[in-house]
């Protein structure tokens, strides 16, 4: 039996072209494991920091889901019209997925309720890793039968919708933990001047961010 198309299994099966699309999708994965971890040792004194790393992710995956309803889907539906039933299904699981960031959300507010974060953390965990497996079985057959231009050009287009501060953290967010072949291979379609303020100040700027939940109190 073939090993399905999934980045749950890493990059090595999935064809080059949309590894980067793959990449967000293992780190969303990360944080949510890094917010399992840290929602046990958390205490009202580190709510502020742990809530900021959480907004920079939440205003990520807010991106990458509208790109993905505005963007994306249209694109590839007038490449592979067979997809649209799929695609409205995917939409409609993006809203589950809100739903469960917003507990998480409000469960990290100043005064909120350490008890309920780890529900919430759970909750999103698994609501997370089940529409990726679920969006990631239907699209990326979409994905692999594309020619790699057709498919970068649809790509380039979700890119380009992100707003400025999702892309100053974008790509810091995204390499963080990948293995250095596939930085490197996605990387190489990002504007050297870009490339170098996200592998310095951005990166500098990200791990400060990250230490809320990594190095939670």
């Amino acid at each position: 039996m073939s090993t399905p198309m999934s980045s749950e299994f890493g990059l090595a099966s999935l064809p080059a072209h949309f590894h980067g699309f793959a990449l967000m999708h293992i780190a969303m994965r990360r944080d949510a494991r890094r917010l399992l971890a840290a929602a046990p040792r958390l205490t009202q004194a580190g709510l502020g920091a742990a809530g900021l790393w959480w907004q920079q992710l939440r205003d990520i995956i807010d991106w990458h889901h509208r790109s993905e309803d505005n963007v994306l889907w249209p694109g590839l539906l007038r490449r592979a019209p067979e997809f649209s039933a799929e695609a409205r299904q995917l939409g409609d699981d993006h809203v589950v997925l809100d739903r469960a960031m917003d507990a998480v959300t409000a469960a990290l507010r100043p005064g909120g309720d350490l008890p309920a974060l780890g529900l919430a953390a759970t909750r999103f965990d698994s609501v997370l890793r089940d529409h990726l497996r679920d969006e990631e079985a239907v699209s990326f057959p979409v994905f692999a039968r594309l020619a790699p231009d057709e498919y970068l050009a649809v790509e380039r287009k979700v890119i380009a919708s992100a707003p400025f501060k999702v892309m100053t953290q974008l790509q810091p967010w995204m390499f963080d933990g990948a293995d250095k072949r596939s930085v490197a291979q996605v990387a190489a379609t990002i504007p050297p001047p870009v490339r170098l303020i996200g592998s310095t100040v951005l990166r500098r700027r990200y791990e400060r961010t990250l230490a809320g939940v990594t190095r939670p109190f």
